[in-house]
């Protein structure tokens, strides 16, 4: 791959993500993305009876002073400080349009705080249309049968087995298992004792593997690059969150873990790229 097609898949990459949201107050050092953000808020929406929702958008609730990170933020990410929400809906009830309107502002200010804990202060709403009733729900698409799961083909002949020699190779060696693991040959057990010796493997190993194991933490990711990258200025660790957990929560405990784990004192900064939103 050449470094024009690394830059390029690397933009795509953070288009997708949105905007990088603060998370929590500047002292959390985390961020969320904006696409992982707004099908929880889109969920919280769906919720109020007789909205329709349409475009959610979050960013920054003002020009005024931001706030300073107490880690080194991700690329482009937005400085610490109170958010806004900007969201469109259509009205699909005959209750009136201010209390409509009050009880979705009501719900994406819950979503937003309670189970996100993004910073937001202020709720933007526009409505686009006055409907008779809701929209029909779109088709659930038919399910797709897993790999391997159709059975044989009626045009493709069974297969049988053959015995020694039959469609064989001379000098072919036999095949191991499909997933069992070759032992271990002396060099790779002498490399094996010296990274015990050491202290283990890689840092970033150790990171990601202590990230891992925070409860919350559905696995990690790797959007803008590796899942953890380390360096002179800080330690950088991408996560998706799993159903259940507060994604500001979990990036604290992921903080404090990675934090603990650190040979010398560095910044520590978490962006949630992913939030399990559940059934």
């Amino acid at each position: 791959m050449t470094t024009a097609e690394g830059w390029t898949g690397a933009v795509r990459a953070r288009l997708g993500l949105g905007r990088l949201l603060p998370l929590g107050t500047a002292q959390d050092g985390a961020w969320l993305a904006e696409r992982a953000a707004e099908p929880v808020l889109r969920r919280a929406a769906e919720g109020v009876p007789g909205v329709v929702p349409g475009r959610i958008r979050t960013g920054l609730a003002g020009p005024g002073p931001a706030g300073t990170p107490a880690v080194p933020p991700p690329p482009a990410a937005l400085p610490p400080g109170p958010l806004r929400i900007e969201a469109e809906f259509a009205s699909a009830t005959a209750a009136p349009l201010p209390e409509l309107a009050e009880r979705l502002r009501t719900a994406l200010l819950t979503a937003a705080g309670e189970h996100l804990g993004l910073p937001v202060t202020v709720v933007d709403l526009r409505v686009t249309a006055l409907l008779d009733a809701p929209p029909e729900p779109a088709a659930a698409p038919a399910p797709v049968p897993a790999r391997g799961s159709e059975g044989p083909r009626a045009d493709t002949p069974p297969t049988t087995a053959k015995g020694p020699g039959e469609g064989a190779r001379t000098g072919d060696a036999p095949r191991e298992p499909r997933g069992t693991a070759a032992a271990p040959g002396p060099e790779e057990e002498e490399a094996a004792e010296r990274r015990d010796e050491a202290g283990s493997a890689e840092p970033r190993d150790v990171i990601a593997a202590a990230a891992a194991a925070v409860p919350g933490v559905a696995r990690l990711t790797g959007t803008l690059g590796a899942a953890v990258r380390v360096d002179e200025s800080g330690v950088r660790v991408e996560c998706a969150t799993a159903s259940g957990h507060r994604p500001v929560e979990v990036a604290r405990a992921l903080r404090a873990a990675v934090t603990s784990i650190l040979p010398s004192p560095l910044p520590v900064t978490v962006l949630v790229t992913e939030v399990d939103c559940g059934a």
